[in-house]
């Protein structure tokens, strides 16, 4: 009778996979047209939905680095880059079928700051532990820090802001000083207490990807790793396939997505993977097939 329970077990969590969808949010250059999405039903190959959504009437007016979170409620949030420099904020959306959206809004989560000089690639995460949102971007604040080797004006560091609702917002602080430029960072939950943060260091000339590890999806972060990408990379996206990790990332040096694989975030691997031409910096979160087929027939 065990035995029966055991594999009726197994046969209903096949099903559930079976049921969820991998999406992955995207722009193309020039970041005008709003969030693009591309579908994979295995992690590994990609296929763009074909239209676009929400365009970006806020800030500078351009959508970069889209990411989307989840919440308990099933209300999709969106979060995206509104323009290089110059905006202390980002701009923010929301949909409960990835369909149908709400009306931008522009969240000035760095104006109390009057020398910041942008607010680039916001990562929204959903810490379910605590039924709150965390978002963390980078902001240069020149002479805030010990100078590295790129100018003043690109001198990164990471900030967050926590939020429940999208309606108030904690005071923005500082995240992380790795004692280097650093941007593009997403939070990873491997089990509770235990969190890797996957990052870029922007120092030039490399620029490449490196990851942390910490107890919190707040930190600290400890045990900077060594890059795992090549230098000229950026963007990292990471999805949960199996037993492996893929970490996909804009190797912008070749013009092209690659990705590589791992189990445990200290041995990486190469991973053969397929992304439409023209995917820009995205992040990877899961639907299910019936929303992903509204999301295709829907005009």
């Amino acid at each position: 009778m065990r035995y029966i329970l055991y594999i009726c077990c197994l046969f209903l969590v096949s099903c559930s996979v079976h049921k969820q969808v991998y999406m992955f949010t995207s722009f193309h250059e020039p970041a005008s047209d709003g969030l693009r999405l591309l579908y994979s039903y295995d992690g590994y190959k990609w296929t763009d939905v074909g239209r676009t959504f929400v365009k970006p009437e806020v800030g500078s007016g351009v959508m970069r680095d889209p990411s989307i979170a989840k919440g308990a409620d099933g209300e999709y949030h969106l979060v995206w880059t509104s323009g290089w420099n110059k905006d202390k904020g980002f701009g923010y959306a929301h949909s409960n079928d990835l369909v149908h959206w709400s009306k931008p809004e522009f969240i000035p989560v760095m104006e109390n700051d009057s020398n910041v000089v942008n607010v680039w690639a916001p990562e929204v995460f959903f810490d379910e532990e605590n039924n709150q949102f965390i978002i963390v971007w980078a902001s240069t604040i020149p002479f805030r820090f010990p100078k590295g080797l790129e100018d003043e004006n690109n001198n990164q560091r990471l900030y967050y802001t926590v939020t429940k609702d999208f309606k108030t917002f904690s005071p923005s602080k500082l995240y992380l000083d790795p004692q280097f430029s650093v941007i593009d960072a997403e939070i990873v939950k491997r089990a509770p207490k235990d969190y890797v943060l996957v990052l870029k260091d922007n120092t030039r000339p490399m620029r490449n990807i490196k990851v942390a590890f910490g107890n919190s999806p707040l930190g600290p972060w400890n045990n900077i790793s060594a890059p795992f990408t090549k230098n000229f990379t950026e963007g990292p996206s990471v999805a949960h396939v199996g037993k492996d990790w893929l970490i996909y990332f804009d190797s912008y040096g070749d013009k092209k997505y690659e990705a590589v694989k791992t189990t445990d975030f200290i041995r990486f691997d190469s991973a053969a993977v397929s992304v439409p031409e023209g995917h820009k910096h995205g992040t990877i979160f899961m639907t299910s097939k019936k929303e992903l087929k509204k999301l295709l027939n829907e005009k």
